[in-house]
Order: C-alpha cells, then sequence, then structure tokens
C-alpha cells in the first residue's frame, strides 16, 4: 500500500518512512505543504501521514484543499498540539483520524491499519482467495491452514493482488504502488517478485493462485476455488 508522508522534521519524516517501509508499505515523502498537496494530488495514495505545523501550507489546509477537490485519500493527522479544539477543526476539515505527539510507533500502525480498511472504497478486515487469506492487521498469511512467511516486499505485493479483487493489475501499477519512489523502476524486479511469490503460496500447493494475464499484467481471482 502506497503512503504519503508530509512531515517538515527531517528526522521525524525519515524515521516514519523508515518504519513504514519496514512493514512493507511504500512511502513517499514531502517536507512542506505545497509539495505535500502536489504530491497528493497528481499521484494516487491509499492514505496521508499530515503534519499539521508545516512551512507553507499548514496541515488544515492541505486536507480543506483536498477534500474540496474530492480528494478523499484517508488522513491521518500528526501534530503536537493536543487541544480539542485543535483536534476538532481537522476532523472537521475532512481529517480521518489524529494522533497527538509524541505518540507510540505500534499505535501509529494500528490507526494507519484501521484507516487503510476503511479507505474510500470498503476494505475487508481479512483478504480471501480460494484455501489463501491474508490478515493486514497482523500480516499473517496462511494456506490450507498453513502459516507462510513472506517478505515485506512480497506481502505489499500480495496484499495489493488481493484488493484489487480480481483485476488484472499491470507491472507498472505495482511498481507504482509496491516499490519506494527512489527504487528501481525496471518491470523486471516486478517478475522477479512474483516468481519469488510464487514459489510461497503457489508451488508447495495443488491450485496456483497468481495468473498471468498476457498483455495486462497478473491477477488473483478472489472467488477462486
Amino acid at each position: 500500500m502506497r503512503v504519503l508522508v508530509i512531515e517538515d522534521d527531517e528526522s521525524t519524516g525519515a524515521s516514519l518512512a523508515w518504519g513504514l517501509r519496514a512493514e512493507g508499505y511504500t512511502v513517499a515523502l514531502a517536507a512542506d505543504g505545497g509539495e505535500g498537496l502536489w504530491q497528493a494530488m497528481e499521484h494516487d495514495f491509499d492514505l496521508i501521514v499530515l503534519d499539521v505545523m508545516l512551512p507553507g501550507l499548514d496541515g488544515y489546509q492541505i486536507c480543506s484543499r483536498l477534500r474540496e477537490a474530492g480528494n478523499w485519500t484517508p488522513i491521518l493527522m500528526l501534530t503536537a498540539m493536543d487541544a480539542d479544539l485543535d483536534q476538532a477543526e481537522g476532523l472537521d476539515l475532512g481529517a480521518d483520524d489524529y494522533l497527538t505527539k509524541p505518540f507510540a510507533y505500534p499505535v501509529l500502525l494500528a490507526r494507519i491499519r484501521a484507516l487503510l480498511r476503511r479507505g474510500t472504497t470498503p476494505r475487508p478486515a481479512l483478504l480471501n482467495a480460494g484455501d489463501l487469506t491474508l490478515d493486514p492487521a497482523t500480516r499473517v498469511v496462511r494456506r490450507a491452514g498453513q502459516s507462510i512467511a513472506l517478505t515485506p516486499g512480497e506481502l505489499a505485493v500480495l496484499e495489493y493482488l488481493l484488493r484489487a479483487d480480481g483485476r488484472a493489475v499491470s507491472k507498472s501499477e505495482l511498481l507504482e504502488h509496491c516499490w519506494d519512489e527512489n527504487s528501481q523502476s525496471d518491470p523486471a524486479v516486478v517478475e522477479v517478485r512474483i516468481h519469488h511469490l510464487r514459489r510461497k503460496i503457489d508451488a508447495p500447493f495443488t491450485a496456483a493462485l497468481v495468473e498471468t494475464v498476457r498483455g495486462a499484467g497478473y491477477r488473483i481471482d478472489p472467488r477462486h476455488s
């Protein structure tokens, strides 16, 4: 899942990006309000982590402009201000959740998972395809009752394919949503990761879930039997 972090404090932004990437999220960073708003308007994100106090446009202004433009990407606002009125202003402008600094990192991750499940479209708590299940909250994958260990990158691809609900997903779309913006952009890396994923979730079992759709990409049919 692709997350935009808009945070002007360099150390905080780097720490958030490192932690989220370790959890398998694809992260883009913006260090000021203008850049953050541009990225949020120009690119598709599954969630925005938005600091309130920013140079240029502040978090309230960014949130307001996104909602006015019809952009309903879930927004988690971060701030050092803990007054009830500050929180109410952010929520009234269209933010989905509010977290006061300093915060416990496990709480941040739990809030992010909750917002991703809600999203702009229905997001089930448990993703399924045939006898395979993925719990986005715990990052646990099972097939035929067996636990399967996946890397964060493999989890990201599997989750994205499952959330596509049977739609064929192109290599370029997977690169955009499951790889960091500073990583390789060669479609060959997608093929390699798909190969590794198939070795773990398909090869040991009787039926293959990950399908190659000629000229379109890859898909997982959630109704697979």
